[in-house]
């Protein structure tokens, strides 16, 4: 057996679903602060590791019953527990050939940048010169693209040919060199329609503007995303003048849901436009091949009508529009 078909059997059998090989000269163009060749001068092989997110673990957020489950399961069990142990399986094997690998996942908690890409007031310095400061942050997107796992749609998602949107990266970087996979060509699975721009609930993902990427010898656009605004409507709100939580009609939470690490606030958004649109489109026109028996959405989205509340209290008493009792109480009196 070649040596990247048991890198593969390993990966497979302890939690991945797909696995890609990126050469190191792909990521030559990335910013000193966000290139992964600082991490491991020697490595000559990014092995990209794909782990499906269950279609199932986007119904509880689809039907409106159970938004805790896609942050727990979905997203949280599968990063912090899945990934991790599926690196370190593909690790161990690489290490008892005598080779250095190492293992990472798709968090950087301590990355000396921030979500826009700019750098972090007194965070850290570069231990000498020439290198970026710790820790350097890498996207797991374009490292996941440039490991031919799929390409990167409008919403700068990755799509999979199998699993379209719904998949969680994790890598290894290892001085083993291995035959890197081939890059998708763009416009092989995204259509454009951009449902992604019009199901987001903090409208994070712009229809109009957008941003170039050259990558993997291709150049093309995706829609300008605001990181802002999809903190904020991750865990359901609206921004309001003072600053204070309110909940947006894609929420049925008076209160903001608390953590889950580690990803900080609820995301009970559960990729309403950027994963769950987009899944419903490639699945409804057959672009993708791990199809179901039945579509996923069977009725219309749900949204929420506040109205007949005032600060989250109800007005007169009356009965919200479900039937049900709910906590009388001002959610600008809560404490986030």
């Amino acid at each position: 057996m070649e040596l990247l078909e048991k890198i593969t059997e390993v990966a497979l059998k302890t939690g991945a679903d797909v696995v890609g090989v990126a050469s190191m000269d792909r990521f030559d163009s990335f910013p000193m602060q966000q290139n992964p060749r600082y991490i491991m001068p020697e490595a000559k092989s990014m092995i990209v590791l794909g782990h499906r997110t269950m279609r199932g673990s986007f119904r509880g957020a689809e039907e409106g019953t159970f938004l805790s489950h896609y942050p727990a399961m979905g997203i949280g069990y599968v990063k912090k527990d899945i990934v991790p142990l599926t690196a370190r399986a593909v690790c161990c094997l690489i290490e008892d050939m005598g080779k250095e690998a190492m293992p990472i996942g798709d968090h950087f908690a301590w990355a000396a940048i921030n979500d826009d890409g700019t750098l972090k007031k007194r965070h850290s310095v570069p231990v000498r010169e020439g290198l970026p400061a710790p820790d350097v942050r890498f996207n797991m997107t374009y490292a996941a693209y440039l490991a031919g796992l799929g390409e990167i749609g409008y919403s700068g998602q990755l799509l999979h040919p199998k699993y379209g949107p719904r998949l969680i990266f994790g890598c290894v970087l290892t001085e083993l060199e291995l035959p890197a996979s081939p890059v998708i060509a763009p416009g092989m699975l995204c259509s454009r329609c951009k449902k992604c721009c019009e199901e987001c609930p903090g409208g994070c993902i712009s229809a109009t503007e957008t941003d170039t990427l050259t990558l993997g010898g291709y150049t093309f656009e995706i829609g300008k995303y605001d990181p802002e605004k999809c903190a904020v409507a991750c865990t359901g709100s609206e921004f309001t003048e003072d600053g204070s939580y309110k909940p947006s009609k894609y929420s049925p939470f008076y209160k903001k849901p608390g953590p889950v690490p580690p990803f900080g606030n609820g995301i009970i958004c559960a990729g309403r436009g950027c994963i769950r649109a987009c899944m419903i489109e490639l699945e409804e026109n057959k672009r993708i091949t791990n199809l179901f028996d039945a579509p996923f959405r069977r009725h219309p989205a749900w949204e929420v009508d506040w109205e007949g509340y005032e600060s989250g209290r109800l007005v007169n008493d009356t009965v919200p529009p479900n039937g049900q009792e709910q906590v009388k109480r001002n959610i600008n009196d809560i404490d986030e």
